[in-house]
């Protein structure tokens, strides 16, 4: 049994709301959590989420408000963040407040030559989301570590009463072959599948069900006999994470982080197309070998992605960096 992680310092904490179930897990730690909102509640004012269950002390503060919050850190997200900081509170991130950035993606444009924008500066820690990504960023002379993401554990929910595939993506005919929009209209045609996420259109002979409300994606995905993790170049899928503590097995691209994150036991992970068709087939067949590998993978994603784990180690890092 493990050891109850002592409690933290109470923080106050100001960060963007950039990505939803990231943030969802971060905000369960018991701090002060400052989130901007704007009337429009655009990209840089979203404010409190509205389809996550987020606790109370996520409080929205206005730009003009912030100038008289005390603020003990700033967690950064995106490169112009460092200078909506100043003007919106009058401080400086990392001379006049303690500041990490957090970096969720996977390099780009290339995925061996990309400088990562805070890469030139030493005074602001970086953090990755995934060791893959910290491997094939360029982060120049940044300080670098690695907090592996967490998620609030929706529960071993699996049925896998549906033969069917379940895939999540958001956008997939604009997104195209970075999170495996071919792939999923070659499965579709051979495979019962459903799709999941903000839809711009057809994908082969997949069936749309759209953006499904957060409170109700879990049991959906759940009632699905596999889950397909199709992409090519993303940071690691929060979604995969979920789906792999709901207790879905998962076919999974071998690709970025997808390696270290699915173990063998959990499901088939590959880079040969017939070989994730083949895992695909053999878990819709087979149901009791479905649930077998839902198993392991909720085990190993209990372990590695547990809540109580990812809290402790932003708690670290923050207390690092307010020193």
């Amino acid at each position: 049994m493990s050891t109850p992680r002592p409690p933290a310092p109470k923080r106050r904490i100001l960060l963007w709301h950039v990505h939803g179930s990231w943030t969802t897990a971060f905000v369960q730690g018991g701090h002060d959590y400052l989130v901007p909102v704007l009337p429009d509640r655009g990209p840089d004012g979203l404010g409190r989420a509205r389809t996550w269950d987020w606790p109370a002390n996520v409080r929205e503060v206005t730009p003009d408000a912030l100038r008289d919050e005390p603020i003990d850190v700033v967690v950064l997200q995106r490169p112009h963040e460092l200078e909506l900081v100043t003007r919106w509170t009058g401080r400086r991130p990392a001379a006049d407040i303690p500041a990490v950035f957090l970096e969720h993606n996977a390099p780009e444009p290339h995925p061996v030559a990309s400088w990562h924008p805070l890469a030139g500066r030493d005074d602001i820690a970086l953090v990755h989301v995934t060791h893959f990504n910290r491997l094939f960023w360029d982060s120049g002379r940044a300080p670098v570590t690695v907090i592996e993401h967490g998620v609030v554990d929706p529960g071993d929910r699996y049925t896998g009463e549906l033969p069917r595939a379940a895939v999540v993506v958001n956008e997939p005919n604009r997104r195209g072959r970075m999170v495996g929009t071919d792939l999923v209209r070659a499965l579709s045609a051979r495979h019962p599948l459903d799709l999941f996420g903000m839809t711009d259109g057809p994908v082969g002979e997949a069936r749309l069900l759209g953006d499904v409300p957060q409170g109700d994606m879990h049991g959906e995905l759940a009632r699905r006999r596999v889950y397909l993790h199709p992409m090519r170049w993303t940071s690691l899928g929060l979604s995969l994470v979920e789906a792999m503590h709901l207790g879905m097995p998962v076919v999974a691209v071998a690709a970025t982080e997808a390696v270290r994150a699915i173990p063998p036991e959990a499901g088939v992970v590959s880079a040969a197309a017939d070989e994730l068709e083949a895992g695909v087939r053999y878990y819709l067949a087979d149901a009791e070998a479905a649930r077998a590998s839902g198993k392991a993978a909720r085990a190993f994603a209990l372990e590695r992605y547990g809540l109580d784990r990812f809290l402790g180690d932003w708690d670290r890092l923050l207390e690092e960096v307010i020193r």
